[in-house]
């Protein structure tokens, strides 16, 4: 046998030794890519917000939306968060911080949970729905200023988690 063909068979078998890569159990494509809104005004996001939808096993129990409360703070906001996530209610209360526009940290929240990275993908212009995605796909959920979301901006939000590499068919619609 030619010494290629050796060569090539020897890295084939030492790659079938290497660890598998750890499954993560999400709702996004981690090949496909994602990008936070860089250009959003961060004052313009304080407020209350209803969560409308979440990502979703299909056996997942129901959840009623949930809600997000920041309100201005030095360097940052104080967030009141409870949320419908996987894999039920996640709830945190304490300093949110956005150390590059677009991307929200909750300090000292569950780093595999409710405290895992927020980038906001996509907010509309009048900053009445904002869509929050994760780079791990482990959750994701459109927010909204009131309860009521409108086809346009549910349609606007999709795309963007589509384009992000999330599967929409675990996207549920929360409460009425």
């Amino acid at each position: 046998m030619p010494r290629v063909t050796i060569a090539l068979i020897l890295a084939l078998a030492l790659a079938g030794c290497a660890a598998p890569r750890p499954k993560v159990e999400g709702f996004r494509d981690a090949g496909a890519g994602l990008y936070s809104n860089a250009v959003l005004d961060p004052a313009r996001i304080a407020g209350d917000w209803v969560q409308v939808a979440a990502f979703a096993a299909p056996n997942a129990a129901a959840c009623a939306p949930g809600r997000v409360s920041l309100a201005p703070a030095a360097g940052g906001y104080d967030a009141d968060v409870a949320l419908c996530l996987p894999p039920g209610r996640a709830e945190f209360r304490g300093r949110a911080e956005m150390p590059v526009p677009g991307r929200i940290t909750l300090s000292g929240a569950d780093p595999q949970g409710v405290g895992e990275p927020w980038w906001i993908v996509w907010v509309d212009v009048d900053y009445r729905t904002m869509a929050i995605a994760t780079p791990s796909g482990r959750f994701g959920f459109i927010l909204n200023r009131d309860g009521r979301l409108p086809q346009d901006r549910l349609t606007a939000a999709r795309e963007v988690f589509d384009w992000g590499g999330y599967d929409l068919t675990k996207l549920r619609l929360l409460g009425g």
